[in-house]
């Protein structure tokens, strides 16, 4: 993607979009990290020949937790792991036996899941130990992308802390965690924030692509970082206002001046991940969109070929508020067939089983509405401050039925978009390491001059429906729900 600044207005160009997921190898989840590489430098080569000597710089962002490892002699070690491997099954048990979980929680502040970096590593230390033992270097991916474009060998601060050895207060990898776990700490590079200047195209990056030794900027490297750095708030008060960064995950959360550790936070199970400007972004990671794109490949394979738009009108039109899941159950992680994992929980509840292709969609979009009042409620209580307004940015903000939703459960008035809010946080933050924009504040008055956004208001006609379904939801999720909520 390209971002095209005029001085006051942003404007995104799609240069190039290939497709990315998970690689089965020999009963495993790789990723094909070279095949991604092949396909950034395409695009870089388009943006050469259409833009030539306009384009200043790059940087890359991607998700969270998984990693690449170097040897000695940049050499690739193994192909990487996605997170979704079933190999970290019962990691975090065995991570608890050598430390206290309260003891991880204080090194870092992070929400428990065992997709985490930290029990990914763990789960190398037990089947592919000759591996771990090569490494001489520790790449998250989008900082493995950057070390591809410059031979630069840093971590991106907000990426760093998706790991789960990383002090959110000391602002430093957890040393000590790693070594009271057993696991290398010499391969931990230096931490840079987001915005850094990291180096310039490596000259045969720009000889195959045509591009000049242009800068290469560490954004805000995780997607959600820099998601969230493109909410087009105007409110300055922390805590008034929330996100959601909607797609496959739904990032849900505050973005505070300091990382929150109290048993509140722990007992929430709520994480804290870096932001920019030293910010900290308070958040739940939620199930998000990846129920119905399950949903949406089931039916494929079974030959019922559908665009998102078609499911959601079917969606719309199944009755409401009929049968709930958690969006967060683990049998949805990885399921062979979603449709048949959200029936077998409400079958299992003891509600109605889903059983069209609107209901089952319906059913998957309200849970997740649900779970975000759920997240919200607790988000409050952490911080003893009652959000306004939520913002809903990323693709999932596309969804109309699911944003209504979301106004209606939370009883919150939602504002839907920007749609492409990482790669405009991504884009904006390279402009302002280039000086062309001051402060975040700043930043974000950009984008709300460069985007649409919609507003969808609570329906009072709906209200106590959504409330009595809050108290049927609070009992699948194995909890009383809040006063109040």
């Amino acid at each position: 993607m390209a971002g095209l600044w005029n001085g006051k207005r942003i404007r995104l160009e799609e240069l190039h979009r290939f497709p990315n997921g998970p690689i089965e190898v020999a009963g495993t989840l790789r990723w094909d990290a070279l095949r991604l590489w092949s396909e950034i430098q395409h695009g870089l080569g388009i943006a050469a020949r259409s833009r030539g000597n306009e384009v200043k710089s790059v940087g890359v962002d991607t998700w969270g937790v998984d990693f690449v490892l170097l040897s000695k002699s940049n050499e690739m070690i193994g192909q990487p792991y996605n997170y979704r491997d079933a190999r970290t099954r019962g990691m975090m048990k065995r991570a608890f036996a050598s430390v206290p979980r309260e003891k991880i929680f204080a090194a870092t502040g992070l929400q428990f899941l065992e997709i985490n970096t930290l029990y990914q590593l763990l789960a190398m230390k037990r089947t592919n130990p000759e591996l771990l033992a090569l490494a001489d270097c520790f790449l998250m991916m989008p900082d493995f992308f950057h070390w591809c474009l410059s031979g630069a060998r840093v971590a991106e601060f907000t990426n760093a802390t998706t790991t789960q050895f990383f002090h959110p207060t000391r602002r430093a990898w957890s040393f000590e965690l790693l070594k009271r776990l057993g696991l290398p700490t010499k391969l931990l590079p230096k931490v840079v924030s987001p915005g850094t200047r990291i180096g310039s195209l490596r000259e045969s990056v720009s000889r195959i692509t045509g591009l000049g030794q242009i800068d290469v900027i560490a954004p805000a490297s995780h997607d959600t970082g820099s998601a969230v750095a493109a909410v087009p708030t105007a409110q300055a008060e922390e805590g008034t206002w929330a996100y959601i960064s909607s797609g496959t995950w739904s990032l849900m959360g505050l973005e505070l001046h300091k990382a929150r550790l109290s048993e509140a936070v722990l007992e929430f199970n709520l994480t804290n991940e870096g932001g920019v400007d030293g910010t900290y972004r308070l958040l739940k990671n939620i199930t998000g969109l990846w129920l119905v794109q399950g949903c949406k490949r089931a039916f494929e394979r079974k030959g019922k070929k559908m665009e998102y738009a078609e499911l959601v009108r079917l969606a719309k039109a199944a009755p409401a508020l009929r049968s709930l899941v958690d969006p967060d159950d683990p049998r949805f992680m990885n399921p062979s067939d979603m449709p048949a994992a959200l029936q077998e929980f409400c079958r299992e509840t003891g509600q109605p089983v889903p059983n069209s292709q609107g209901a089952l969609v319906r059913c998957a979009l309200e849970s997740l509405a649900l779970k975000y009042k759920t997240v919200l409620d607790c988000l409050e209580e952490v911080s003893g401050k009652r959000v306004e307004v939520i913002h809903i940015v990323g693709g999932g903000s596309r969804n109309a039925l699911l944003n209504q939703f979301t106004a209606d459960a939370c009883n919150r008035p939602v504002l839907a978009g920007p749609v492409e809010a990482t790669v405009l946080g991504n884009v904006l933050l390279q402009a302002r390491a280039c000086s062309e924009i001051g402060s975040l504040a700043e930043l974000r008055a950009v984008v709300r001059n460069s985007c649409d956004v919609k507003c969808f208001e609570p329906k009072p006609a709906q209200v106590q429906a959504w409330k009595e379904a809050r108290g049927r939801f609070a009992g699948l999720l194995g909890r009383r729900a809040k006063p109040g909520a």
